[in-house]
């Protein structure tokens, strides 16, 4: 699971362009051919900061998990139906007992390093390890790993040990659900390759700092074995990111001679560089929709993942203002859920296209865990009703500000800069905020610096919008590292017995009729709770390639929205 950022706020157009849904086999072959630069736009004014195959929880992104996908392979990968594939990951089996209490990784010997050794059973545990040490609440260590909570993360997790070079046994402290745990447990395993990273054998602490120190330094030759089809070759800082193919790579072989990810300091200097050519790969904002005429060369195609949007609320009592205790009643949380116009934004805004949300799993792309009874949203737009409903609840206007006990329904929303599109949804959420009495401030961050935020000292914000959401990256789509009492992206601080049992109800072994009705249990409450977070619509990326750019289309996986460089190629 990552949080993801809407590149360019693009918005769903399902015909805009020629070509939309495949790649153009425009150019001189349709057969693929070895050579050429593909150049990526990166969204604007985000840059990756975060090369170590485990994410840590100030930088969980989805553009941090594609860059160290190009050259990391994880240990289980799904497909774009959803299925396990062993088309990208290391494993070759997983195996389970009926109690659902031990479980049996089998991995592909095929799989090695760049240095020619095999990955083994010694890497996955090493990569545990360090999963479970970042998960200590009880430890102070130079960083948190961004999984804990999920899967089970650590509570769940009895002992992972290796029966042989090639085989894994994770034995768990309960029974949990067979799916969930494989998916959101161990799914989450990136093997690392042991020989290269365990600097402090015996001495975690110093080993968790030396990560932290280079973790954004991708030209350290810690990072010059890979198992991934990519490899790191150069950066220069805010200007590009350079990887090139990995010549001992075991799956698909990259036919592309390099591969560039370059900064963009704003959408129309990256409309520029699409314009010109000097980007083959990249988005485009709603602001720019009506100028795809000047792209002629081009291909624009949305591309939804699955997830769900939203803005975060501290509901933490050390928030600043007292904003905590106020977000701590529902009364309030619904009220700020029926001054967002779901409806207006997608007309106005995003020109026609997007989908309301209203949960924890979006409906575009279609999933069989999203509950089809939550086609009625809960809370729709109603500003006139929800000011009703802070009044029933003792909020009194004062000097045109709902006031309670003290406490002003007034607060400052750090948002994510560089997006035309998303900067027109906040002023059109302060709008209809100050129709009930509601007073936001929007402060404009970086990307970057807007989802540190969370992880800071909770005194030191109140509300939250980084321009995306939440992805799900194994196709299970429960909630356990976002809203279980103390979870690790927990951030808002949100409590409540009854998410705990319900979310904990979807971990359990059951058959799958039943896992469904667990999740669609947990996705109404969620949706009637509003737990910490406000629900903005589903808006997808609008990816823009070159038309002799192939396979960037095909190849993209909506489950984590993973991309997969090795298998594109440039017809001359």
């Amino acid at each position: 699971m990552r949080r993801t950022v809407l590149v360019a706020s693009a918005a769903s157009l399902s015909l805009l362009a020629a070509g939309c849904g495949a790649n153009s086999t425009a150019g001189s072959s349709s057969q693929p051919q070895a050579g050429g630069t593909a150049v990526i736009a990166l969204p604007e004014q985000t840059s990756p900061n975060w090369f170590f195959p485990l994410m840590s929880l100030s930088a969980d992104s989805t553009l941090n998990g594609q860059i160290v996908d190009l050259s990391y392979m994880p240990l289980l990968y799904y497909g774009q139906n959803g299925q396990l594939s062993h088309t990208y990951g290391i494993s070759s089996d997983v195996t389970y007992n009926k109690a659902g209490t031990q479980f049996t990784v089998h991995l592909n010997p095929k799989w090695h390093w760049s240095n020619g050794k095999p990955v083994t059973a010694a890497d996955v545990i090493f990569a545990y390890d360090i999963m479970k040490a970042g998960s200590n609440p009880n430890v102070n260590y130079a960083w948190g790993y961004a999984g804990q909570g999920s899967g089970g993360l650590p509570t769940d997790w009895k002992s992972v040990q290796a029966k042989g070079p090639d085989t894994v046994v994770i034995t768990t402290t309960q029974p949990v659900n067979q799916q969930w745990f494989i998916r959101n447990g161990i799914g989450q395993i990136y093997p690392i390759p042991k020989s290269v990273w365990d600097k402090y054998p015996n001495n975690m602490k110093a080993e968790m700092s030396f990560i932290n120190r280079v973790s954004n330094s991708p030209s350290n030759p810690v990072y010059h074995v890979v198992d991934g089809a990519w490899k790191f070759q150069s950066m220069a800082a805010n200007q590009d990111w350079t990887f090139v193919p990995n010549a001992q790579f075991d799956g698909h072989k990259a036919l592309l001679n390099k591969l560039v990810f370059q900064y963009e300091t704003s959408a129309s200097a990256e409309f520029e560089a699409l314009k010109s050519g000097t980007v083959n790969y990249g988005y485009l904002p709603t602001s720019l929709l009506g100028d795809t005429k000047q792209l002629p060369n081009d291909v624009l195609t949305p591309e939804y993942s699955l997830g769900f949007n939203y803005i975060q609320l501290n509901m933490n009592p050390s928030a600043p203002g007292g904003i905590g205790k106020a977000f701590d009643e529902l009364a309030v949380r619904q009220a700020l859920q029926m001054g967002v116009d779901q409806a207006g934004i997608i007309k106005t805004i995003l020109h026609g296209y997007g989908a309301v949300d209203d949960t924890t799993l979006a409906s575009n792309p279609s999933d069989p865990f999203l509950d089809p009874q939550l086609a009625t949203q809960p809370y729709p737009y109603n500003p006139t009703k929800g000011r009703q409903i802070l009044e029933k609840a003792g909020w009194r206007m004062v000097n045109g500000v709902m006031t309670k006990n003290g406490i002003k329904l007034e607060f400052t929303m750090y948002a994510a800069s560089g997006s035309n599109s998303y900067n027109n949804i906040d002023q059109l959420l302060q709008q209809d905020w100050a129709k009930e009495g509601i007073v936001a401030h929007i402060a404009y961050q970086p990307f970057d610096t807007v989802i540190s935020y969370g992880t800071s000292d909770a005194s030191k914000w109140q509300v939250l919008n980084w321009n995306g959401g939440w992805g799900y990256t194994s196709g299970y789509p429960s909630g356990g590292n976002l809203f279980l009492t103390g979870a690790a992206e927990n951030s808002g601080g949100y409590s409540s017995s009854t998410m705990d049992s319900l979310i904990n109800a979807t971990y359990k072994p059951s058959p799958y009729q039943q896992t469904l009705q667990n999740m669609y249990a947990y996705e109404d409450f969620a949706a009637k709770q509003l737990p910490s977070v406000i629900y903005i619509p589903q808006i997808p990326t609008y990816t823009v390639h070159a038309k002799n750019l192939h396979n960037s289309i095909k190849t993209f996986n909506q489950i984590g929205g993973w991309i997969f460089p090795n298998e594109w190629w440039i017809s001359k």
